[in-house]
C-alpha cells in the first residue's frame, strides 16, 4: 500500500445504490462523516444531471426551511446532502409522495448519524426511506481491487481457498494499513499530519456532532467515555469497566454509549447463536469504527505496533481483529441478500476456556459462514476450537469457517475449515489466477 492516497476511489456501494433506486422511494446514506458520502452523493448526481441540495451550507439551508415545499419540486432524484441539518424537508417529501405516489428513485438523502438517530418526521416516512451505511473506504477500494471473499465462499469455499498463490503481505504493511484505516482524508496524511487529522475528528464529532444532535451538557464526559471504550476494542463491551469513576448516573452513560454508536464511532458486534448453547455470552463485542481511529485512540503508532513488545502484540491483536471485522462488514454491505452479523462466545466458567468466533455472517437461508482473526503467521488447531464447536452445532448450515493469519499459505486445515491470509480479503480469485499465470 503506498504511504498517501490521493486519488478518489470507485466506490462498491454506488452499485448497490444505483440498483436501489429503481425499486425504492427514497434512500438515505447513513454512515461516519468525512467518509465520503457527500462525493458519492454528487457523482450519482452529476450522472442524472441533477443538482445537489447542499444544507451544510448556512444559506442554502435558510433557504430550504424558508420553503421545504419549493425545495423538494424540481427534477428527481433529488439530492440532499446532509438532511438531518433541515429535517422539516422530510415532511416536504412525504406530501409529494402523497401527491405523486411512492415513485422509485425520487430522492437520495445523505445523513452523518446511524439510522436509528434519524429525525422523528422520518417516522412518516417508514415504508418509503431505505437505509444504505456507508462506512470507510475498504482496502479493494484504496487498490484498486473488487473484493469477492464472501461470494466466493459462499459459491465455492474449496476454491476460493485453493485459488490463491502464496501471500507476499509481511507483518509491517499489515500494521501500516491498520494504522491508516479507511478514511479518505486519514490516508491522505502521514504521521504527525494524521494523528492531527484523527484527533480534530473526534473533537469535532464530540464537540459539533453530538451537541447538535442529543443537546448534552458533558462533552468532555463524553470525550472521556469514548476513550475507554476505544480501549475495550475487540473485546466483550463492559459497561462496569468503561463506567467506573464517571460522574454521571448509569442511564446518561447508556445513553452516551448509543450516542457514540449513532455517530458511527463506536460498533457493537451482538452476540449470536444464544440459543445453540445455554452458557453462550449474551453480552456485544466492541469496535470502533476504523481501525486507524481505535490506532489512534490507543496511541498505538505504526513504529510501536512493528515492535515484539508484549503490550504491543497484544495491541496489534486486537486492532487486526478490528481491521478484519471491519473490511468484513464493507463486504456485507455491498450485497444484495440481507444477512445477520454477531460474534459467538461461550461461557464455559471461571476455572474452563471459553471459546469464541469473532465474526459470524448468517444469510436468510440459515446458512452461515464464520470468521477469526489471529496475528500470528501460524494457527495451531487448538485456535480453533471456537470453529469446530460452531461447525458441529450448525451441522451443514456451516458453510466455512475461516482463521486469517499474518502467515503466507492459504489452506483448508480440516472439514470446512479454513486458514487464510488477512490479505485474501482484498485479493480476489481473478487477481489470483492473473498472478498466478504471470
Amino acid at each position: 500500500m503506498t504511504a498517501q492516497f490521493n486519488t478518489i476511489a470507485a466506490r462498491r456501494i454506488m452499485d448497490v445504490l444505483d440498483a436501489r433506486t429503481l425499486d425504492e422511494p427514497i434512500i438515505a446514506l447513513h454512515g461516519p462523516r468525512s467518509v465520503g458520502k457527500s462525493t458519492l452523493l454528487r457523482m450519482f448526481a452529476d450522472a442524472r444531471s441533477v443538482d445537489v441540495i447542499d444544507l451544510d451550507d448556512p444559506s442554502v439551508r435558510d433557504a430550504v426551511v424558508a420553503n421545504s415545499a419549493q425545495a423538494v419540486s424540481g427534477p428527481t432524484p433529488i439530492c440532499l446532502d446532509e438532511y438531518q441539518k433541515a429535517p422539516d424537508i422530510l415532511d416536504a417529501l412525504k406530501a409529494r409522495l402523497n401527491r405523486e405516489g411512492a415513485l422509485a428513485g425520487t430522492a437520495v438523502l445523505t445523513g452523518s448519524t446511524r439510522q436509528d438517530a434519524i429525525p422523528l418526521s422520518a417516522q412518516a416516512l417508514t415504508g418509503r426511506l431505505h437505509t444504505l451505511t456507508v462506512l470507510p473506504l475498504s482496502q479493494g477500494e484504496i487498490g484498486g481491487s473488487r473484493e469477492d471473499l464472501l461470494v466466493e465462499l459462499m459459491r465455492d469455499p474449496d476454491r476460493a481457498v485453493s485459488a490463491h498463490p502464496r501471500s507476499t503481505t509481511d507483518r509491517v504493511d499489515y500494521v501500516n494499513r491498520v494504522c491508516a484505516g479507511g478514511f479518505p482524508l486519514a490516508l491522505r496524511r502521514t504521521g504527525a499530519a494524521r494523528a492531527r487529522w484523527f484527533d480534530d475528528y473526534v473533537r469535532l464529532s464530540i464537540q459539533r456532532d453530538a451537541v447538535e444532535l442529543a443537546r448534552i451538557r458533558q462533552r468532555d464526559l463524553l470525550g472521556v467515555l469514548f476513550e475507554r471504550l476505544a480501549g475495550q476494542g475487540a473485546q466483550m463491551f463492559s459497561a462496569t469497566a468503561a463506567f467506573a469513576g464517571l460522574e454521571a448516573d448509569r442511564k446518561t452513560l447508556d445513553g452516551y454509549v448509543r450516542l457514540l454508536q449513532d455517530l458511527f464511532l463506536i460498533q457493537l458486534l451482538p452476540a449470536w447463536g444464544k440459543t445453540l448453547r445455554s452458557k453462550a455470552s449474551k453480552l456485544p463485542k466492541l469496535h470502533v469504527i476504523d481501525s486507524g481511529l481505535a490506532a489512534r485512540m490507543l496511541r498505538c503508532s505504526e513504529a510501536k505496533l512493528a515492535t515484539l513488545d508484549p503490550t504491543a502484540l497484544t495491541e496489534f491483536g486486537n486492532l487486526l481483529e478490528t481491521f478484519v471485522v471491519g473490511e468484513l462488514r464493507k463486504q456485507v454491505s455491498w450485497l444484495d441478500e440481507p444477512v445477520t452479523l454477531g460474534h459467538w462466545r461461550t461461557n464455559a466458567g471461571p476455572k474452563a476456556r471459553d471459546d469464541e468466533v469473532d465474526l459470524v455472517v448468517e444469510y436468510d437461508d440459515g446458512k452461515v459462514l464464520a470468521f477469526e482473526v489471529k496475528a500470528s503467521q501460524r494457527v495451531a488447531g487448538s485456535e480453533l476450537a471456537g470453529l469446530r464447536k460452531l461447525r458441529d452445532a450448525l451441522g451443514q448450515r456451516f458453510v466455512a469457517g475461516v482463521a486469517f493469519s499474518t502467515g503466507e499459505r492459504s489452506f483448508t486445515f480440516e472439514d470446512r475449515i479454513h486458514i487464510l491470509p488477512v490479505d485474501r480479503l482484498w485479493r480476489s480469485i481473478g487477481q489470483a489466477v492473473r498472478e498466478s499465470q504471470g
